[in-house]
């Protein structure tokens, strides 16, 4: 009777404790890394979160793939769950968003006398098209999988793009003339910028996982939901950014 249901009843997995433990390792590890400049907890954590990541995304490959668990029924409560989830992400800006004006509004010098904004016509211009175009090659992959056609070349651009949007970012950091620590305004900019840099290196490892399952042979025109997910997430990291690039850099620019 507990079987008699149009939805994949999930069997007991391992994974969910694992990966908690091994976030809690690395939590830990970034924790001894900044206090101690101890790296050994952080690699060790680093190491099994992504053992337990790789793991699950392959159980998850075979119920869908080969066990045949992701049917309709199932690929709709997928999709709506990573609607919910993205909501959730919209949420968790907002809030940075908010605390960002909040401060803009109620201080007479934003940024603060001492601190220089960041040109948003350098680097952030450059980031702000390379993630756009990021977008656009994401589109032109998710479009060759619905007509049957290769996404591989899309999807592969895409991950590059992702990878240097990355690499300038952390250039920019590098090249800021303030710190996480220099006033509220400082504070408020590397927390939302930051996190949205790890959002984009998480994105990057859901592409890069669809980008092997279509090496594999997983994906169909019919068949893609686990790709769809990431191309949701890919385009909300696309339109935050754009909202950051806006909202933070050229606000902080016009005083």
């Amino acid at each position: 009777m507990l079987r008699n249901t149009p939805f994949h009843l999930v069997d007991a997995s391992p994974w969910p404790l694992a990966g908690g433990l091994s976030c809690f390792i690395l939590v830990t590890g970034l924790l001894a890394m900044m206090h101690e400049h101890v790296f050994d907890y952080l690699f060790i954590g680093l190491v099994s979160l992504g053992l337990v990541m790789f793991l699950w995304w392959r159980d998850v490959a075979r119920e869908s793939t080969y066990l045949g668990f992701h049917h309709k029924e199932v690929q709709r409560g997928i999709l709506l769950g990573m609607m919910w989830f993205i909501t959730s992400e919209v949420f968790f800006f907002f809030g940075f968003f908010w605390t960002f004006y909040d401060y803009a509004l109620s201080n007479e010098e934003n940024p603060p006398v001492g601190i220089e904004a960041m040109d948003p016509l350098s680097v952030p211009l450059l980031n702000t098209v390379v993630l756009l175009s990021s977008g656009i090659t994401v589109t032109w992959s998710h479009y060759n999988i619905l007509t049957g056609l290769s996404g591989k070349m899309g999807l592969f651009f895409t991950m590059f793009l992702g990878f240097f949007f990355v690499c300038l970012q952390g250039f920019e950091y590098y090249e800021c003339s303030f710190n996480i620590s220099d006033s509220s305004y400082g504070s408020i900019f590397f927390m939302a910028t930051g996190f949205h840099g790890f959002h984009v290196i998480v994105g990057s490892l859901f592409l890069l996982v669809s980008f092997c399952r279509m090496v594999l042979g997983h994906f169909n025109s019919s068949h893609h939901v686990g790709y769809e997910c990431s191309i949701w997430y890919w385009h909300f990291v696309d339109v935050v950014w754009v909202y950051l690039y806006f909202g933070v850099y050229g606000w902080g620019s016009l005083y």
